[in-house]
């Protein structure tokens, strides 16, 4: 299954690597704070309404991503979105889920597949759909899953991946997003500020000129 995860890790990367994006650095302002995306309630929210009084997690999730949703042999890392909302919570911090695969919309990432995926995983935060993948293009956001944490003052404070484990949460050696959380909260330095995220790349579609 290891290798398996590698190649699929390798293929996801060598996907966006024709795409020019940014790379958001340690320290940038949020990106693309006021656009409106849909949630799955019904009702159109912007990050900066998502945010909470102590800062805001954004996570470029989807439906269909086995780094996501789990596949033979792993987990995935969604069965650990809902005690990471949570955690976020205490600490005062907002959490999004971003659907940015605009390429997938009408095989397991449309508006109704998120909707079903919310209430069926029990998210309790904001599950955006990012029409256009408008905000995954300003973050430069690469892969599902694929993570930032922005402090109070809307500062990227961490990138990267949820933990060292996408197969198995029991075995995870590295939480780093939630020592991340964990340091934000305290005052304390990031450390690390950035890990390498592994996922399947976002599905985007070409834009005509």
């Amino acid at each position: 299954m290891l290798i398996k995860i590698t190649s699929l890790a390798a293929l996801g990367l060598l996907a966006v690597a024709a795409h020019e994006l940014p790379d958001l650095q340690i320290g940038a302002a949020l990106p693309a704070a006021e656009v409106k995306m849909k949630d799955v309630s019904g009702s159109s929210q912007s990050l900066k309404e998502v945010a909470g009084a102590n800062g805001l997690l954004v996570i470029f999730s989807c439906n269909t991503c086995p780094f996501v949703v789990g596949s033979e042999g792993s987990e995935g890392w969604e069965g650990r979105y809902p005690e990471l909302m949570a955690y976020s919570k205490r600490f005062g911090v907002g959490v999004a889920l971003v659907n940015s695969n605009e390429a997938k919309r009408g095989d397991g990432d449309s508006f109704a597949d998120m909707q079903a995926r919310y209430k069926d995983h029990k998210y309790n935060s904001a599950y955006l759909l990012d029409e256009g993948h408008k905000v995954a293009d300003a973050f430069g956001a690469r892969t599902t899953p694929h993570v930032f944490l922005f402090d109070k003052s809307m500062k990227l404070v961490y990138k990267g991946a949820i933990d060292d484990n996408v197969a198995n949460a029991s075995l995870v050696k590295e939480h780093w997003l939630q020592r991340a959380i964990d340091n934000m909260a305290s005052g304390k330095p990031v450390d690390p500020a950035t890990t390498r995220n592994i996922g399947c790349s976002i599905k985007r579609v070409a834009h005509t000129h």
